[in-house]
C-alpha cells in the first residue's frame, strides 16, 4: 500500500510538471523539461549523499574509533540482508540519526553524538533498523527524484510569472489559468513532495521493526527523540535545514500548528501507534 501511494503521488508530480511546462512552451516545453529533469535527477542521485554528508558537518569513522557501534550496524545491516554501510559520527548534542547512499553497495548511516548517549542499546538498535529501511526500501533514490521534480515545478511556475509580468509567452493563454498554475503548482508540488516523504518514514519504521522484530524499540526511541529534540533542537542553519528531511525524526523544535501541514515528517504519536500495533 505504501508503495501504491507513492507510486500514485509521484506520477502525480510527474504529471504537474508536464502540465506546467507545457503552459510555458507547449508540447516541446513539457518536454524539455521532462528531460531536464531527468538530468537533474541523475545529479541527485549520484552526488547528493555527499552534499548531504557535509552539509550535516558529518565525519566517518572506521571500527576502532567505535567498536560498539560498528557492531550494531553490522548485526542490523545482516538482519536486514544488505552489505555493511560506512558509519558517520555527527557532533552534535541533538539526538537524531540518518541515511543516505545511491544503493545499498553505497550506503551511509550517520549517528549524532547526542543520540548515542540518550538512547540504550536496544533502542538505538531500533534507530539503525528504521535507517536500514530507508537504504532496503530505496528511498534516497526516491527522495532524489521528488525532490527534482517538485524543485522543477517551482522552477518553471516561475518563469511564466515572469513571462506574463513583461508580456512574454503564448498571448492566447488565459490569463486567470496563468494565475492560477503561478499561485498554486508550487504549492502542490510542495505537498505532494511531503506526502511521499511521509509515506517513506512509515515505510522505513515498518521496515526496521520487522528486521529487528522489536517494534517497541524504536516505538521508545522516538518517544525518547522527540523529548530529546525538544530539549536540544538543532540550530536551524541553511545547511542543516536542506537535510532536515533526512533525518529519522525533525531535528528543529516548535512544529506545531499550522507548520504541521508542511513537515516533512509524519506526527511521531502516530509513527508510535503504528509500531506498538504491529507488536499485537
Amino acid at each position: 500500500m505504501n508503495f501504491l501511494r507513492t507510486t500514485v503521488l509521484l506520477a502525480t508530480l510527474t504529471g504537474l510538471l508536464v502540465a506546467v511546462g507545457g503552459l510555458v512552451g507547449g508540447t516541446g516545453g513539457a518536454v524539455l523539461f521532462l528531460v531536464l529533469a531527468g538530468v537533474m535527477n541523475f545529479a541527485a542521485y549520484w552526488f547528493s549523499d555527499k552534499f548531504a554528508l557535509r552539509m550535516a558537518g558529518a565525519r566517518e569513522i572506521e571500527e576502532r574509533d567505535d567498536p560498539h557501534l560498528f557492531a550494531m550496524v553490522r548485526e542490523v545491516a545482516e538482519l536486514s540482508r544488505m552489505p555493511m554501510p560506512r558509519v558517520y559520527i555527527i557532533q552534535n548534542d541533538s539526538p537524531n540519526a540518518f541515511a543516505t547512499g545511491r544503493n545499498p553497495k553505497n550506503a551511509v548511516v550517520a549517528v549524532t553524538t547526542g543520540i548515542q548517549r540518550l538512547l540504550t542499546d536496544r533502542e538505538l538498535r531500533g534507530v539503525l533498523g528504521h535507517e536500514m529501511g530507508h537504504v532496503k526500501n530505496r528511498d534516497i533514490l526516491t527522495s532524489a527524484i521528488v525532490a527534482t521534480v517538485a524543485g522543477a515545478v517551482s522552477m518553471i511556475a516561475q518563469m511564466l510569472m515572469w513571462s506574463s509580468l513583461f508580456g512574454g509567452g503564448d498571448r492566447d493563454r488565459n490569463p486567470l489559468v496563468t494565475l492560477v498554475v503561478i499561485m498554486l503548482a508550487p504549492l502542490a508540488a510542495t505537498l505532494l513532495q511531503l506526502g511521499i516523504s511521509r509515506q517513506r518514514e512509515y515505510a522505513a519504521d515498518k521496515t526496521g521493526a520487522e528486521v529487528t522484530r522489536d517494534p517497541e524499540a524504536l516505538a521508545s526511541a522516538l518517544e525518547k527523540l522527540q523529548r530529546g529534540v525538544a530539549m536540544r533542537p538543532m540550530r536551524e542553519t541553511p545547511a542543516q535545514e536542506a537535510v532536515s528531511a533526512l533525518y529519522i525524526v525533525k531535528p528543529f523544535g516548535g512544529a506545531g500548528g499550522v507548520s504541521k501541514l508542511f513537515s516533512t515528517h509524519p506526527p511521531l504519536e502516530e509513527r508510535i501507534e503504528r509500531l506498538r500495533k504491529m507488536r499485537v
